[in-house]
This record gives C-alpha cells, sequence and structure tokens, in this order.
C-alpha cells in the first residue's frame, strides 16, 4: 500500500479489517472496531440512526437482541447485504443455519428494517414479532449490514445491546441480565475496540455502569469517547455539569465527550435531512448549547470524529494484527503437531501405525547393533546392545568365579584322602550342604519389569560361593555310593553324577542371566514405544497387542536355556574338543610335577632333576585314592570345557540369537507387516482418536482455516 494517499490506506486497512470480521477470524484475533454501548433507554439507537442514517427500531420488542455490525464502503454499484457471523461456540448445526440466511436489499427503509432484524431474530432462535416461540431471549451471533455505493465513506460500527438491571416479565429474565452483561463486557473488553460510550445528559453520569465499566477496561481512557444524549431533557440549572464534561473539566477522556440531540417522540420521520436540521438547529440556538465547540456537538461532526479515531487507530493497529495473526497461526500449527497425524479413517490409522513401526524399526535394529548415532541413544537406558554385552561378560565372571560347588583341588595327590560319612554331603542336584553364613550372589541384576517379573528368576535369588574344602572327600563319598566290580577304574556314570553337582549352580546363573536380558529387552521396547508414541492409549494398545508374542518369545527363550541346561547336566559328558585332552594332561602332569618338588636339586648341566631312587620309591597311592584323584583330574577337565561351552550357547543361542540380535527377537515383532495384519476393529481401538482428540482437532483445523485466510485478506 506504499504510494497511497493515507485516507485511501486507511479507507483499504479498514476494508482488510471488516474482511476479517466477515471470515469469523474475529474470535481468534481482537480486531479494530467502533462498540456502541450503553444502557437501555440511554439513546443508543436513536444515536446510531443519526449516526449511520439507518432507521433502528424502537419499539421496545424489535430492541437490540443481538450485536449488529453496519459496515459502510465505498463502490461503484450501490448494494445492500445482510448476513449473521454465527458465535464461535454455536453448534455446528446452528453455524450452518444461519450462514445460509442472506439477503440482498435496494433499499433499507424502516420497514425493511424492521423485517431484516425480524428475520435474523428468527434464524438465530432469539424472540421475534412474527409469534414464532424463541428458543432464547439474547443471541451471540452477529448481524452484518453492509452499505455500498459510490457515495459512501469507509465507516464500521457495531452496536452491542444495552445493558438492564430489571427484568421485563415474560420477555427477560436474571440469566438475560447475566449474558448481556457478560456480551457488553466482552466486546469492550476487545483491547483494539474504541468503546463510544452512550449516557443520557439528563442523568448523574457518577450512578451509570456502564461508565465505571469503561474506566475498568480502559483506566487510561484512551479508546473511549463518551457520547451524551438527550440535551433538551437536561434540567434546567444542572446544564453546567454537561458542559464540564464537555470541556474536560472533570471525568477526562483522551478522546473526550460529544454531545448529540435526538430526535423526540412527537419529531420521528424517516429523513434523517430533517433529523438532523432539528439537531443543527439546537445547537446554534438553544443556550448554553450554542455556545459549545462545533466539534463536540451533533452527529455530523461526531461521524468525521468516528472516522477520523477509526483511521488513526486502524493505522495504529494493523501491524499488530497481521503479527498475531501471523503468531496464532504458528501456535496452532504447533498444537496440531502435538496431536500427532490424522488417525480418523481406517487408511490414516494404518499409516499412523506404519510410521511408528518403520521408527521403531530403525531404532530398535541400530540398537541391537550399538549404533548409537540417533539422537534418541542420548539417554544412556536406550543402549540395549552395550549393556546386554556388559551382562554376558558378568554371567561369564559369575560362572568362572562361583559356578562351580566345589573348588577344585591343587594337591600332589600323594597324601591319603580323608575319610568322610556318605550322609556327610548332599548328593541330589542340589550339591553339597554348605554353611549358609557364607557370601551370597544374587543371580539378577536388572530390576524387574511388572510385565514379565511373574516369568523370570526372581531378584532375590541368590547363590552361595564355592565350598573351598574337601571336594576329594566328597568325591570318595560319591565313588563309594556307586563304586562296582571296577578294577582301578570307575562306572562313566559317576562322572555324570559328579558333574550335574559340581554345577548345580549353572541352572539359577544362567536363568538370572536371561532373565535380566529378557527384562532389559521388555524395557527397551517399552520405553522406545513411550518414546515415539505420544499418545498414552496408543502406546498402551500397542503393548496390548504385542504382550503375548513377546511373553511366546520371552518363553522361547527361557525353554531354550532349559534345553541347554538339560544337555548338560542330565545328559551324558561328553565332548570333540581337544582342550579335554589338553587339560587332563596338564592336570595329570601339575600333580606329578607337585609330588617331586620337594625332591628336585638343580643340575648345572640339566637344570632341575629328580633321583631315579626318589622316583622308584615314591609312595603310591592306593587304588581308591587314585581313583579318586583319577575322577577329580577328569572332572576338572571336562568342567573347563563345558563351561565355556554352556556360557557360549546360552549367550549366543539365547541372549543373542533369540533375545537381541537374531532375526526373529522381540525387537522384530511390531513392524509393518505386524501393522497390516491388524484387524479394523483393532485398529479403530489402538489408533483412533478419541472423541475429545477428534473435536480438538476439528476446531484447530478451523482455526487455522480461518487464520489463514485472515493472513491473505492482510497481504
Amino acid at each position: 500500500m506504499e504510494g497511497l494517499p493515507s485516507g485511501l490506506m486507511a479507507s483499504a486497512m479498514q476494508e482488510k479489517m471488516n474482511g476479517l470480521f466477515a471470515c469469523d477470524v474475529a474470535h481468534y484475533i481482537n480486531i479494530p472496531q467502533i462498540v456502541v454501548v450503553g444502557h437501555q433507554s440511554s439513546g443508543k439507537s436513536s444515536g446510531l440512526h443519526g449516526l449511520t442514517g439507518l432507521p433502528f427500531p424502537r419499539d421496545s420488542k424489535l430492541c437490540t437482541r443481538f450485536a449488529t455490525q453496519i459496515i459502510f464502503r465505498r463502490a461503484k454499484m450501490e448494494g445492500i447485504v445482510a448476513f449473521i457471523v454465527p458465535a464461535e461456540n454455536a453448534s455446528t448445526e446452528h453455524q450452518a443455519c444461519v450462514r445460509e440466511w442472506r439477503k440482498e436489499l435496494q433499499v433499507l427503509d424502516a420497514p425493511a428494517f424492521a423485517s431484516i432484524i425480524s428475520e435474523a431474530s428468527s434464524v438465530m432462535g432469539v424472540a421475534s414479532t412474527d409469534g414464532q416461540a424463541a428458543r432464547h431471549t439474547f443471541s451471540r451471533d452477529v448481524l452484518v449490514l453492509e452499505i455500498s455505493g459510490p457515495e459512501q465513506e469507509h465507516f464500521s460500527v457495531i452496536d452491542v445491546p444495552g445493558t438492564f438491571k430489571r427484568i421485563t416479565e415474560g420477555v427477560t429474565t436474571k440469566d438475560d441480565i447475566v449474558l448481556v452483561d457478560d456480551m457488553v463486557r466482552s466486546y469492550m473488553s476487545n483491547p483494539r475496540s474504541v468503546m463510544l460510550t452512550v449516557v443520557a445528559s439528563n442523568v448523574d453520569i457518577a450512578t451509570q455502569e456502564i461508565v465505571q465499566l469503561a474506566e475498568d477496561l480502559d483506566p487510561v481512557g484512551i479508546r473511549t469517547l463518551g457520547v451524551l444524549t438527550k440535551p433538551d431533557l437536561v434540567d434546567k440549572g444542572a446544564e453546567s455539569q454537561v458542559i464540564e464534561l464537555l470541556e474536560g473539566e472533570r471525568h477526562r477522556l483522551k478522546l473526550g465527550w460529544h454531545v448529540i440531540r435526538n430526535l423526540g417522540q412527537a419529531e420521528l420521520g424517516d429523513q434523517v435531512a430533517l433529523r438532523n436540521s432539528i439537531e443543527n438547529k439546537f445547537f446554534a440556538t438553544a443556550s448554553p448549547w450554542n455556545s459549545l465547540d462545533k466539534g463536540k456537538a451533533g452527529v455530523e461532526s461526531l461521524r468525521c470524529r468516528l472516522q477520523e479515531i477509526l483511521a488513526a487507530h486502524i493505522r495504529r493497529e494493523f501491524p499488530k494484527v497481521r503479527a498475531e495473526i501471523n503468531q496464532k497461526i504458528k501456535k496452532v500449527r504447533k498444537q496440531l503437531d502435538n496431536l500427532g497425524p490424522r488417525r480418523q479413517s481406517q487408511a490414516e490409522q494404518v499409516q499412523f501405525l506404519m510410521d511408528i513401526a518403520l521408527r521403531f524399526q530403525n531404532v530398535a535394529a541400530a540398537a541391537s547393533r550399538a549404533d548409537y548415532g540417533l539422537v534418541i541413544f542420548g539417554d544412556r537406558v536406550m543402549c540395549l546392545a552395550t549393556d546386554a554385552v556388559n551382562r554376558a561378560d558378568e554371567f561369564a565372571d559369575l560362572m568362572g568365579s562361583i559356578g562351580h560347588e566345589f573348588t577344585f583341588d591343587d594337591s600332589d595327590g600323594t597324601e591319603d584322602i580323608e575319610e568322610c560319612e556318605a550322609e556327610d554331603f548332599e548328593l541330589e542336584m542340589d550339591g553339597p550342604i554348605v554353611d549358609e553364613s557364607s557370601p551370597q550372589f544374587n543371580v539378577r541384576s536388572v530390576p524387574d519389569h511388572t510385565d514379565v517379573e511373574d516369568m523370570v528368576h526372581s531378584v532375590t535369588v541368590t547363590v552361595l560361593e564355592p565350598y573351598d574344602d574337601d571336594i576329594l572327600a566328597w568325591l570318595k563319598s560319591v565313588h563309594r555310593q556307586s563304586r562296582g566290580f571296577e578294577i582301578g577304574t570307575f562306572d562313566n556314570k559317576l562322572l555324570a553324577v559328579a558333574m550335574r553337582a559340581q554345577a548345580t549352580k549353572w541352572r539359577d546363573l544362567a536363568l538370572g542371566y536371561i532373565g535380566d536380558i529378557i527384562t532389559m529387552v521388555h524395557s527397551f521396547i517399552s520405553r522406545l514405544l513411550g518414546r515415539i508414541v505420544a499418545v498414552d492409549r496408543v502406546r498402551q494398545g500397542i503393548m496390548g497387542l504385542l504382550i503375548e508374542e513377546l511373553r511366546a518369545k520371552y518363553q522361547a527363550a527361557l525353554d531354550h536355556t532349559n534345553f541347554l541346561l538339560k544337555v548338560e547336566l542330565e545328559g551324558n559328558p561328553a565332548t570333540l574338543n581337544h582342550y579335554f585332552n589338553d587339560n587332563l594332561s596338564k592336570c595329570r602332569e601339575e600333580r606329578l610335577r607337585k609330588g617331586f618338588e620337594d625332591k628336585t636339586f638343580s643340575d648345572a648341566q640339566y637344570g632341575k632333576v629328580v633321583r631315579l631312587d626318589d622316583i622308584t620309591q615314591n609312595h603310591p597311592l592306593g587304588n581308591a585314592d587314585h581313583v579318586i584323584f583319577e575322577i577329580h583330574d577328569i572332572l576338572r577337565a571336562y568342567y573347563k570345557v563345558a563351561l565355556k561351552r554352556f556360557v557360549d550357547n546360552v549367550r549366543m543361542q539365547v541372549a543373542d540369537h533369540l533375545l537381541v540380535a537374531g532375526g526373529e527377537t522381540p525387537l522384530k515383532l511390531f513392524s509393518p507387516t505386524f501393522v497390516t495384519a491388524m484387524t479394523n476393529e483393532q485398529l479403530e481401538e489402538v489408533a483412533g482418536e478419541e472423541p475429545g482428540v477428534r473435536r480438538r482437532r476439528a476446531a484447530l483445523e478451523k482455526e487455522l482455516g480461518l487464520l489463514e485466510q485472515g493472513r491473505k485478506i492482510l497481504q
């Protein structure tokens, strides 16, 4: 609008403001406007008649029941259009109904105006003169009258219902008093409105609540213009008080006061010229009114004054309105984003869950391979692969340090094995009886998750540290209870019995380890859904559909762990690993070396040597003790091989393949394939929008559409 004369610029801006009001943007943005307020019988309607030239009805049955906006605009063609802008909180049906009502007129005389008011009242559902039942007495809808023509000046004003304090039996109620007060206050509270506060001159201004309300809402008085009516009815001698107001000697307003003289009942006529002529004559001849500044008296000067005020006000507020609309659009878009994608149709619900599943798989795949480049991994608790590997190391360490019941013997094998009774040891799978005052170790290190705590090892399960002494005595007891007619050997079943007892803690340690991995995986899935699904209902619905299949996968991991335990502890000891023979040879060699260690001496040529006589005179063990040492060494060699094999199998087959990094882990379950298999009922239950969300989305989309329309108007 650069280069336009200021008058045209103001007119263009005013047109844009009127356009904002017409497209309902005023529901969301305060728009600069002139609002005419006053008590009933204050002369407000007569003043509007003089100000606009429109024949506002004076019949009490046709008094203002709703706000009316009068818009004058200059145009090449003459035209009069009436339509209704529905209230913001009106029902969808009511909004559709009132928007359908539109009238185009050639003239707007008193009968036509009365007819428009009556029809609009009926459409809004308020009291009318046609005998039609009213749904309510007042309406928050706005009747808009647009008057266009080549002779019209750009001007706009809103008339709101007059406030009142006494009810009329059968017409108004106390609730109506409150409703009107609230309606008037809402228009006056608009910080961009200019309040044309109408007060009769023949009443004490100090008693006028509308004046007090204007002072409360505009304490500085920068947007209040006081209008005094009925100066011809002021008592003789009381005129000075009105003059003092007009001259700013009391109750001062920055916009000042103005006085107009409306027609009396006997002077009523349709011609505005007649009305203005009578008013002009009054202010020219009647004392003391003829002494007033001409710019503060009469409706014609009031109109000019208001046009100047409104133009200046719009110029000042126009950039603020445009900025506020942009801010509102940004805010509403953010609120819509917070609601997430629309998910009302089946296709929208599928797409919504597909997007979640794809993101879930992307993050889960990265977590399972320790690729923590995504932002979500800024939180340490999401590093699943690292936690699983660290827990595997902990499992291996525990198995190596406390997984055995007895500490293996490191003696030279020359001493006799002490006698012990069979009842000194418990030979079942639970192993020997050990002093419970010994240190205890928890088999779990990860806190339980409520979804799976019933299926994994309890966090309270502990194991005792290995029994340091008497493994040989224990093996001798085992041998004595199972020996047959062997000579210098032992029954091969004895090794299985000894192995099962020596490794009895493997079950608790392995199930504790897998229980921790299951809990880690499930907690990761739960946390990940919590991070990428903002809606609690959707997140809970997804988990509700997944939980049974997740538990089935967890149970499969536990079953496979038990299978590996059964193979190791209930099957026949067996291995093709050459380290068994290596370990057995080393064990025998070490025992032999220790047996001759105190009989060695240093030789300059051969180093440490043993005399042949010392070797031949070495005290041999009895057959039974020799067998016990043989059992011990074989058990020790086999235990080492079996331990490494079992630890690797549990980690690789169960923890890694079945739970964390394999192709069919629980992390793979929630996927696009899973979503496409969901029924329509499941889609609606999980992803369907709640009624409250639908209503909120519809309201925000409506607001966004209107704001964007308003932004185009202001361009």
